[in-house]
């Protein structure tokens, strides 16, 4: 497994995987594949406003589908 942050990368065993965590790295595995994200880890308001908008059209949409639903059954 490995520790990645920025461009860095560094080999880690699980003797290591929490010194590296608490350092801010993510723990991936041989795939890329992430196993453990940083407790630091943060995510950029561009990120956090897409998913945002997509939350509000999701819940929008789970209204419509539930009105419909009430609709075809009463």
């Amino acid at each position: 497994m490995k520790a990645i942050k920025e461009n860095k990368e560094y080999t880690v065993d699980e003797v290591s995987k929490e010194k590296y965590l608490a350092m801010g790295y993510d723990i991936v595995d041989d795939n890329g594949s992430v196993l453990e994200r940083s407790p630091k880890s943060t995510v950029s308001y561009a990120e956090y406003a897409k998913l945002l908008e997509e939350n509000e059209k999701l819940k929008a949409e789970i209204s419509k589908l539930k009105a419909e639903t009430k609709a075809k059954k009463g």
